[in-house]
């Protein structure tokens, strides 16, 4: 695969993860009930892609179980937390307020992992996160801020935290474990735990919403693929920012089926986050290239 292969199977993957959302939120059942169609209808989805690639035997070995688990109940917090302030926020928000992971993935990854953290990658995490507190401010200053308001806030910041300690997690994973294994584990455990919110009021949806349901559950397994699929045909580094993408098409779904209009102050902080992301990626990037050309011009003898 080449690179713009890679670069449009991103594309593809953040789209319909976006989508996705859109069914979620469109959709009026409990969270947990919403968690549990989105990874039950996509597990026949990940199980087809790892039978076409011939995959499956050893797509699902594992090494170590309790990593699995691990990552799919901080996974499935995440998304249920992400999943309740689809409810309570507009779409837009929800997802500019998301971005808020990958920079705390930063901070952790200098915490947890011992990762060195230089000036420049410090300073664009502080300044992408003046971006979400300028995403923040609109919904803090309304004339009336109601409780789900504030909850809406605090749960997609709880997501992100979550989101965040996922990802430093999978690092930890990718060692031992298959990336097959670790999509198709988590999709399984998050099935099953959200089986567990069964007694606190799920309902039954109507007929359009079952469908609609359904079809967040298939087109989420879809964008796993795509997503995992992206990385086999270009680097990290080249797809990352492309995560960004989603901002527009959530304004554009947002203003289009629930007539949200995005505030200037959120454009302005959507940007900045946008901006800090992009500037770490380049700039991580180019620091690679430094470090294999210096090691590409090393003697034998080093």
């Amino acid at each position: 695969m080449t690179p713009l292969g890679g670069i449009s199977l991103k594309l593809a993957s953040v789209v319909l993860f976006v989508i996705m959302s859109a069914l979620i939120k469109a959709s009026d059942v409990p969270t947990g009930e919403a968690v549990f169609f989105r990874s039950f209808f996509a597990l026949p989805v990940i199980l087809g892609w790892l039978i076409w690639r011939g995959d499956l035997r050893t797509g699902l070995r594992v090494n170590s179980l309790w990593k699995h688990v691990l990552r799919g109940v901080v996974g499935v917090s995440s998304m249920g937390f992400s999943f309740a302030a689809l409810g309570l926020l507009p779409l837009p928000e929800v997802t500019a307020l998301g971005y808020a992971a990958p920079l705390l993935t930063v901070i952790f990854a200098a915490i947890l992992l011992g990762e060195q953290v230089r000036l420049f990658r410090l300073t664009a995490v502080m300044v992408g996160l003046l971006g979400v507190a300028l995403v923040m401010w609109p919904l803090l200053t309304l004339s009336e801020v109601n409780q789900a308001v504030l909850l809406g806030i605090g749960f997609v910041m709880v997501s992100a935290v979550l989101r965040a300690l996922v990802q430093i997690h999978i690092r930890r994973m990718a060692a031992t474990e298959q990336t097959s294994a670790i999509v198709f584990y988590f999709t399984m455990t998050s099935t099953v735990l959200s089986l567990l919110t069964l007694p606190f009021g799920w309902v039954l949806p109507p007929l359009d919403q079952t469908l609609m349901l359904i079809a967040a559950g298939l087109i989420g397994g879809v964008a796993q693929i795509c997503l995992t699929a992206a990385y086999k045909g270009a680097e990290a580094a080249l797809l990352a920012p492309f995560d960004y993408a989603s901002i527009l098409f959530a304004i554009v779904i947002g203003y289009a089926f629930f007539a949200e209009v995005p505030t200037p102050l959120m454009l302005a902080g959507s940007s900045i986050v946008i901006a800090s992301g992009v500037a770490i990626i380049l700039r991580e990037r180019y620091l690679g290239l430094k470090q294999f050309k210096a090691r590409q011009g090393m003697t034998p003898q080093g």
